[in-house]
């Protein structure tokens, strides 16, 4: 069997959680960081598989294995609300309610994980939707990610999704490179710190 892009199943979640883990450090390997190593994958990756798996698609090696995925939602105020209603319940227990204000580098994650309600930033409003893309790295710099970002704006445009954003760290520039070439620019997001938002019409690339 040839490596292939496909939707997304439930029987992929393990895989998700390892490849988010493993390029959650600004596309480096972020093993051993947190007190739980699916902590990433908790925030940026398996509720979006739990509430809109439609959205979904893995990079297959060829025996039956995801080693990369594109996710995300179509709506972005929807998605929050359903984090808070649906995914804080569906994992609670599992973290600690953080530091206010945060006071280590987990403290800062699990505020995003209890505070749904940012990922709705002002000014993005004409981009509904958002996305995340991970690929491990030995799958990286052979097309993949493209193909990736070509099924989920299929599946967005199909919806009648107009456009679509992202963050990403600012200190992650070889994304920043993957991004430019497929027609994302840069979108103006007041006080955004250290992440770089871009956006990009759901037209066919």
């Amino acid at each position: 069997m040839q490596p292939s892009i496909r939707a997304y199943r439930s029987g992929d979640l393990d895989a998700v959680y390892d490849i988010c883990v493993r390029t959650a450090d600004a596309g480096g390997d972020a093993r051993g960081q947190y007190s739980s190593d699916r902590l990433m994958g908790d925030i940026f990756a398996a509720p979006y598989v739990v509430l809109e798996p439609e959205y979904a698609h893995v990079l297959d090696d060829g025996t039956g294995t995801a080693v990369g995925y594109v996710l995300g939602t179509a709506d972005t105020v929807r998605f929050a609300r359903r984090y808070r209603e649906e995914w804080l319940p569906a994992t609670a227990g599992r973290y600690p309610e953080p530091a206010d204000p945060p006071l280590t580098a987990e403290d800062g994650m699990l505020a995003l994980h209890y505070r749904p309600e940012r990922m709705v930033v002002p000014g993005l409003a004409d981009y509904p939707a958002h996305l995340h893309i991970d690929l491990l790295p030995e799958w990286q710099g052979k097309g993949w990610g493209r193909r990736l970002i070509a099924a989920f704006l299929n599946g967005l445009r199909a919806a009648g999704v107009p456009r679509v954003h992202l963050g990403m760290a600012e200190r992650n520039t070889a994304a920043r490179v993957f991004y430019d070439r497929l027609g994302f620019v840069e979108l103006t997001v007041p006080d955004a710190g250290p992440v770089i938002y871009l956006g990009r019409e759901t037209t066919p690339l």
